[in-house]
């Protein structure tokens, strides 16, 4: 079984959503919101923030899909999509990234429990992974900043492209900065002495 979740359900149905407290609240998890729209259930996660979201997705006012959409853009969390069909329209909308997973109605607590387990692993490994893209970007951003300002200095004060590279080393290390700050400091220096 994986750790205890807060989990947030969401069915038009009233049976469905006490089916759903009854059997996540026998695994072991907590059910922190409870909604029978698809607006209501994004307005009560955005301010409950569960680990976790079981919808439906055909729901009053906003469907399960849009309803996850909406929680993604704002706070992202896995979600396992819930329906009474075997759709392809459906599936194809649920292909998005933050759904990690789909049920046909009638779910049984053997359905549940490893489609839980997987889907919420499935999203850190997701979200570990979007974090190392967006750090492999800064890094490459941060690269060509400290790139440009190495060729200002070679530039400026006639040095070479180590000599260029150990100055910024050492300008940062005595002025107890990151090297990109010290670059980005240099190019601004460069900016200001530019004509016009």
């Amino acid at each position: 079984m994986t750790h205890p979740l807060k989990i947030a359900v969401a069915d038009d149905e009233q049976d469905m959503r006490d089916y759903f407290h009854e059997i996540l609240t026998h695994l072991g998890h907590e059910v922190v919101v409870i909604a029978a729209t698809g607006k209501e259930l994004v307005d009560r996660c955005l301010s409950l923030q569960p680990d976790l979201v079981i919808t439906d997705i055909k729901m009053p006012d906003m469907d399960g899909i849009d309803a996850a959409v909406r929680l993604y853009e704002k706070s992202p969390v896995p979600v396992i999509l819930v329906s009474a069909y075997h759709d392809p329209e459906f599936i194809r909308r649920a292909e998005a990234d933050h759904i990690m997973a789909y049920l046909v109605k009638p779910i049984k607590q053997a359905d549940l429990e490893p489609a839980i387990a997987i889907a919420t692993r499935r999203f850190e490994q997701f979200q570990a992974m979007r974090k190392e893209t967006s750090d492999l970007k800064q890094a490459l951003e941060d690269r060509k900043i400290i790139e440009k300002a190495k060729g200002v200095l070679m530039k400026k004060a006639g040095l070479d492209e180590n000599d260029a590279f150990r100055r910024l080393q050492r300008l940062a290390s005595d002025k107890n900065k990151k090297l990109v700050e010290i670059a980005r400091i240099i190019m601004t220096a460069e900016e200001a002495f530019e004509p016009g």
